[in-house]
This record gives C-alpha cells, structure tokens and sequence, in this order.
C-alpha cells in the first residue's frame, strides 16, 4: 500500500474530518481512506469534476 500525506490542509476541513470520522466511528485516518475511496470508485470518467471537486462537495 502507498501513503498519501497531505499538506497545508485548513484548520476548519481537518476539524469536519475529525467530526465526520467519530460520526462514523472510524479513525480520521480511516474516514479519508473511505472518502478517497468512494471518489474514485464513483468517479465518471465524462464529468467535469475532479477529485478537489468530490473532496468539497462532501464537506458541503
């Protein structure tokens, strides 16, 4: 498996993680893996939107 690290990230975008990961019960590093995940899984090969895209629709 590879890793990601993720810099420069707001304050306010690692707080809702963190929100959305106990929501879950998971581990915030677990919540990203799930988020990633289901972008590129549903990700449409003929849409406009990108991954930054999929990332800030669900902390909409």
């Amino acid at each position: 498996m590879g890793q990601l690290v993720v810099r420069n990230l707001a304050s306010a975008v690692k707080e809702r993680l963190q929100q959305r990961a106990r929501r879950n019960r998971r581990s915030m590093e677990e919540e990203v893996r799930e988020i990633l995940r289901n972008a590129v899984i549903n990700d449409d090969e003929g849409s406009a939107r990108g991954l930054g895209s999929e990332i800030a629709r669900l902390f909409a």
